[in-house]
């Protein structure tokens, strides 16, 4: 896990923006992709849906049982999404829903608001839609 100052923030947080690449949270700016986790929001190297694996996941898997939905947000166009990485999770009882990097920052803000076990696994993108 990162230390923080090098891709890690130690509370879980709503995500106040996305685009040109990043992520804003807790009055902040992140460039790159990032998992939102109950840990805390951490630096993800997952540039595209084909760059998703378990290992890249395994902070997911480490707060598995923190989450009961994780979201993973997979940039501007909707591809599939490994279906090993999905049974996977599945396993470990936690809901997958993978849809475009928009709705699932969206969702996620309003499943945190409703102090939800959320989590999200958010591929960066240029552009908001």
């Amino acid at each position: 896990m990162a230390e923080p100052g090098q891709g890690f923030y130690p509370y879980q947080a709503a995500i106040e923006g996305y685009g040109n690449g990043g992520f804003r949270f807790a009055g902040m700016s992140h460039r790159g992709s990032l998992l939102c986790l109950p840990t805390g929001m951490h630096a993800w190297e997952a540039r595209s849906p084909a760059e998703i694996t378990l290992a890249n996941l395994e902070p997911v898997f480490a707060a598995a049982d923190q989450i009961d939905v994780l979201l993973v947000g997979l940039g501007t166009d909707i591809s599939d999404f490994g279906k090993s990485i999905r049974q996977a999770l599945r396993d470990r009882h936690v809901i997958v829903e993978a849809i475009a990097t928009g709705g699932a920052v969206r969702t996620y803000n309003i499943l945190l608001g409703e102090n939800r076990a959320v989590g999200a696994a958010l591929i960066a993108v240029e552009s908001p839609r």
